[in-house]
């Protein structure tokens, strides 16, 4: 069963239309869509209901294409959107589809892709090693759906997770239970740190005794170097998508990954792009077979790269993630001539403190 990767342009976080062109023509059948990952124009924190208003707009549409209630299109395909369209960051989605098409037999690993879901958590949950469990057992799960027999072939963990939300903390206070945090915002931390040590988990990338309630946002020397996690106030589950390569997946995509030093590591990009089978040919890579780029970005904890001073983490005015992304989408898009990439703030347990894991998929050589 092959993996499609499709991206579609977006106006505002209600415009389908590109899709509804790619279906109309033929190009996607909605049948055999998967997965959602994009980008919206909100501001990424806790208040920003751009998430929720794109997942509502294309479940609205594949209902009528489905023949099916909105809610049924949220039960067969899992939507995945990060906030905050900095810089020349553009807004799209990826549109994944599983389906019949193969590779040429003997043509080697292709894009595999597994999805998995957790049970729905409770406020006084989110942050917590309820969440790290639950993840790490989806992950497994999302794993062996892919066909990938060895954890070394997943290059790409991106979970979606719950934060807390005012309605969440009057929840547990007239429940009298207690919370990771009071601060909506603050509660990223946790709630990204703790998917992404269920990822860890799940793929054996740091011990089990290691992982207590006391590492989540504090141990940063325990982290995955594929996890790419996020949070937001849409979802009151987790929703994984685990991509690799696997032998026999079909498909006429490949996946890689690396790890960025910094938000200006050009070289790490390309490191990603060369693992997914796109070596940089003259200092240029073949920018036509680029299908999809997933990263995520972070300040420097010293509030330096390369020996120079910067104002990330002292800006009053602009969160340090809106800085971020904005450096790092402006580096990525240099490289692949496309600023319709993913980038996603906040790197909590997801690699080394101040580096980040970055993904590339590209087309195979046929």
């Amino acid at each position: 069963m092959g993996i499609g990767v499709h991206k579609v342009a977006m106006a505002a976080p209600s415009d389908v239309s590109e899709l509804e062109r790619l279906i109309a023509a033929g190009a996607v059948d909605p049948a055999t869509i998967v997965a959602f990952i994009g980008k919206t124009e909100g501001n990424g924190g806790a208040n920003d209901f751009t998430r929720g208003f794109a997942t509502l707009s294309y479940q609205l549409m594949l209902a009528r294409h489905l023949g099916c209630t909105p809610e049924e299109v949220t039960r067969r395909i899992a939507f995945v959107w990060s906030g905050g369209c900095e810089g020349v960051l553009s807004p799209h989605a990826t549109v994944f589809t599983r389906g019949p098409d193969g590779a040429p037999a003997g043509s080697g690993k292709r894009l595999a892709l597994g999805i998995a879901g957790t049970r729905a958590f409770a406020p006084e949950e989110i942050g917590t090693m309820a969440v790290v469990e639950a993840v790490a057992e989806a992950v497994d799960r999302a794993r062996r759906e892919a066909g990938i027999a060895d954890p070394r072939d997943v290059h790409y963990v991106q979970v979606k997770g719950p934060l807390l939300t005012p309605a969440g903390l009057a929840d547990a206070d007239r429940r009298g239970v207690a919370l990771v945090t009071r601060d909506p915002n603050g509660s990223k931390a946790f709630a990204r740190g703790s998917t992404a040590l269920g990822v860890a988990l799940g793929l054996g990338e740091v011990p089990a005794s290691a992982v207590t309630q006391e590492a989540i946002a504090t141990r940063m020397d325990l982290f995955s170097a594929v996890a790419s996690t996020s949070a937001g106030g849409e979802l009151k589950a987790c929703e994984i998508l685990l991509f690799g390569n696997a032998e026999g997946a079909g498909g006429e995509f490949q996946i890689g990954h690396a790890v960025l030093e910094d938000a200006i590591d050009a070289g790490g990009v390309r490191a990603a792009l060369a693992d997914a089978g796109l070596p940089d040919a003259g200092g240029s890579p073949d920018t036509g077979r680029i299908a999809a780029v997933f990263a995520k970005a972070e300040a420097s904890p010293s509030g330096m790269i390369r020996g120079r001073r910067n104002t990330m983490l002292s800006d009053a005015d602009i969160n340090y993630e809106r800085h971020a992304r904005a450096a790092l989408g402006a580096v990525i898009a240099s490289i692949t001539g496309d600023p319709a990439i993913f980038v996603s703030g906040g790197t909590e347990h997801q690699c080394a403190p101040g580096s980040a894991p970055i993904a590339a998929i590209v087309r195979a050589r046929s």
